[in-house]
């Protein structure tokens, strides 16, 4: 893992430019070349990898140069003459700490710690609240409380220092009521309460650059970059600070009643608006100073404040009450680096699916991207449709909890040499399928760092499967092999451009597993399915989860998960996206069940071996019967594959009319023989009740549907993830593949279908 690297978008056109990051370790020089991928899988029994070269003037040796990820969260305001200037203080917060016994963790800073100058309000390595006062000459006071902070539970945290005196003093209250944190009534106040007087002979030095943060404090700078050390994991709600000494009574009317003359106001619920928070990075100082700052490495927005009642769920109808942000050590939206060449797309390249193959010595990284064909160019009549939001949703993915996980498999897990390095390297970012180390929810995933599971090669540690990107290689490969002619777009583009980018082709597919959907994506599907687009679902579980992508980068998206199967759920009142304003969660409980779309939607999952389709009485009525020329009455249909065996497998797809699969549905083959690590997913459970696995449930299956949709359009669902693995079966020439040509050429074509709608 000696070389990686990222690119400053996912999604590029012929004519534009796209950048490379690259981190180089141990090597002087490496190699860069740009290539065409178009299968991943190594399993030996199939196609094998294949990627084709792009012939460009970027493919050269490089100087090879290391680059650090420093992931973490906070709140960088920039050294002001204010700050510098200042003798006497007051530093105020309310705080709900997560890891109080972690060590050292800076709330509100403006300290270097390489110059031990400053001052700060900090929780300690006691995991007291505390006051540091450094002169700059090696003299630090630290004035602690002495009183152990606990965790969730929110805390009025305050100190003030007078230049004339040397009096200081550090405050330290629980404010707990019935519904904002870890308790209802307030047990044992005395032991969480402080409220300590002393005096210090030594002045803060605040004559140097530092910059005032929160949820942290300055470790070093290097290279023009701000490197932040002591980063704080919890929630910081309405911080304040004054260029005098307030008393406790005048910094408690300061949160709700701030003073005219106060230093700095920062209200973290001032850019909350009705379409939710559409400068997740900006942070608002209401005081005349105007001290804005910027939030680093995007903690998480529209959290629940101290005040909470639980009335209002919904942070735009009540944003005073969502004035706290939750930082944590291990948040990551961007890693900032350097590019390190660049490549403008020449005009005619085929779209296509790319990557920089940057290789030192034995090490080697594929940096990937997708081209999509330029604006306005002459489209094929088909388009295979990226699910690049899923694969952010599940991009670095660690492997937390190895005893579950030979649970859900069957098996014991394979782990591959990028889940150990993810394991010890948290600077690489978390996937939503994590939670940081508080223990809270990862919401937000970018694309702006390596993801090192989103490469040819790579098989998931779901063993003995692929996932996501290698698992639509499988279809990208098949399509080559055939002879289709094909453009690429992506969930970025969808959801930037909607409907007008599906319409100039006859069929879109989608990939194995396009589960994180926008509104605005939903949106375009069924808009291109009314106007008569044909629609060629090629996997399971798609459609499934509410998502949104930040409104100042789209290389960010966001997720909330209380329902459904998931790894973590949101707090109570933190259900809706920051990015909108929206309820996060499931598409089906907003409505927009995924059989709407497809006919089908998630039923059930299982990660041991994948089964094979029997045909349904359905699959022989003459409106249909052409998907299946050239295939046997009693033939089974995907027992054999590169994905757990069989065709239909690890997340499967049902037909349900009373979620709305239109009722023209025929299922024309369903899934049988799945084992009982596979179960029905806990949405559709209302008990948890013996006999809900694959041997015994009925449920457990995959239904293979058609129907036909307005205007000459019409949809074929798979409903399996593991499909695509068979594709390339016996030289792809098998059931699978024949099925799928039958479809695809019917769709692809300008003849229309034989079953229309009246």
């Amino acid at each position: 893992m000696a070389i990686n690297g990222y690119t400053d978008k996912l999604s590029v056109e012929p004519g534009s430019t796209i950048q490379f990051m690259v981190n180089c370790e141990g090597h002087e020089t490496y190699q860069a070349s740009i290539v065409q991928l178009i299968h991943g899988d190594t399993n030996p029994q199939g196609p094998g990898l294949k990627t084709k070269p792009v012939n460009t003037g970027i493919n050269q040796e490089y100087k090879g140069r290391e680059q650090k990820i420093y992931s973490g969260s906070y709140i960088m305001v920039p050294d002001q003459p204010l700050f510098r200037k200042l003798q006497s203080f007051s530093l105020q917060a309310m705080i709900w700490p997560t890891t109080p016994d972690k060590g050292v963790q800076g709330l509100l800073t403006k300290w270097s710690e390489a110059g031990k100058a400053g001052y700060g309000l900090f929780i300690d390595e006691n995991g007291c609240l505390a006051l540091w006062i450094g002169d700059g000459k090696g003299k630090v006071y630290k004035i602690s409380t002495e009183k152990k902070l606990e965790e969730k539970i929110w805390f009025f945290a305050g100190a003030s220092y007078d230049a004339s005196s040397g009096a200081v003093e550090v405050f330290q209250k629980p404010l707990i009521g019935k519904t904002n944190g870890r308790y209802a009534l307030p047990y044992s106040l005395e032991r969480m309460a402080a409220h300590v007087k002393t005096t210090v002979n030594a002045k803060p030095d605040t004559d140097h650059d530092t910059p005032f943060l929160m949820a942290g404090y300055l470790q070093h700078a290097s290279a023009g970059k701000h490197i932040a050390g002591g980063l704080y994991n919890g929630k910081i709600d309405r911080p304040r600070m004054a260029d005098r000494a307030l008393t406790l009574q005048e910094m408690e009317q300061c949160i709700e009643e701030p003073f005219e003359d106060l230093l700095a106001v920062w209200d973290f619920a001032k850019n909350i608006g009705p379409n939710g928070i559409e400068t997740p990075s900006r942070i608002w100082d209401a005081s005349r100073n105007e001290l804005h700052g910027e939030a680093v490495n995007l903690p998480a927005r529209a959290m629940t404040g101290y005040n909470w009642t639980s009335h209002e769920q919904n942070f735009i109808h009540a944003p005073e009450q969502y004035g706290a942000i939750h930082f944590h050590d291990d948040d990551l939206s961007d890693a900032r680096w350097e590019a390190d060449f660049e490549w403008t797309v020449p005009d005619g390249l085929k779209s296509g699916v790319y990557a920089a193959h940057v290789k030192a010595g034995e090490d080697e990284d594929y940096i990937t991207f997708f081209v999509r064909p330029a604006k306005g160019a002459t489209a094929n009549k088909i388009a295979l449709l990226i699910p690049t939001a899923s694969y952010l949703a599940y991009a670095n993915t660690r492997f937390q909890d190895i005893p579950l996980a030979q649970l859900m498999f069957g098996r014991a897990p394979v782990i591959q040499q990028e889940d150990l390095y993810l394991m010890e390297h948290k600077e690489f970012g978390l996937s939503t399928y994590d939670v940081h180390s508080d223990g809270s929810g990862v919401c937000y995933s970018s694309s702006l760092r390596p993801v090192l599971n989103m490469r040819p090669k790579y098989r998931h540690n779901l063993s003995p499967s692929l996932w996501q990107f290698n698992a639509d290689l499988h279809l990208v490969d098949w399509m080559t092999e055939k002879g289709y002619s094909f453009d690429v777009i992506t969930d970025h583009d969808l959801h930037a451009e909607g409907v007008e980018l599906l319409n100039p082709y006859n069929v879109v597919l989608t990939g194995s597993h396009p589960e994180y959907y926008s509104g605005s994506m939903l949106d375009a599907i069924e808009d291109y399915q009314q106007l008569g687009g044909r629609l060629m679902y090629m996997g399971a579980n798609g459609f499934y989860w509410i998502i949104q992508f930040n409104p100042e980068n789209p290389n960010m998206i966001e997720v909330r998960k209380q329902f459904g199967s998931n790894a973590w759920k949101a707090q109570p009142g933190e259900l809706h996206l920051s990015f909108s304003g929206e309820q996060g969660g499931l598409w089906r409980n907003r409505g927009r069940a995924p059989q709407k779309i497809a006919g089908t939607g998630f039923i059930a999952e299982g990660f041991d071996v994948s089964s094979y389709y029997r045909r349904n009485p359905d699959s022989f009525d003459p409106r249909v019967s052409w998907i299946f020329e050239g295939i046997g009455d009693d033939e089974l249909i995907g027992n054999f594959g590169l994905v757990g065996g069989g065709a239909a497998g690890l997340e499967l797809d049902i037909y349900d009319l009373e979620l709305g699969t239109p009722p023209e549905t025929l299922i024309l083959a369903s899934s049988e023989g799945h084992t009982d690590v596979y179960m029905q997913v806990v949405e559709e459970l209302f008990f948890n009740v013996p006999g809900m696995g694959g041997y015994e449930n009925p449920r457990v299956r995959a239904d293979m549907v058609y129907y036909p949709t307005p205007n000459g359009g019409a949809v074929f669902s798979v409903s399996s993830i593991a499909y695509c693995g068979s594709l390339s079966h016996n030289r792809y020439d098998n059931n699978i593949s024949r099925l799928t040509e039958n479809v695809l050429n019917k769709f692809m074509s300008d003849e229309p279908l034989p079953w229309q709608l009246p």
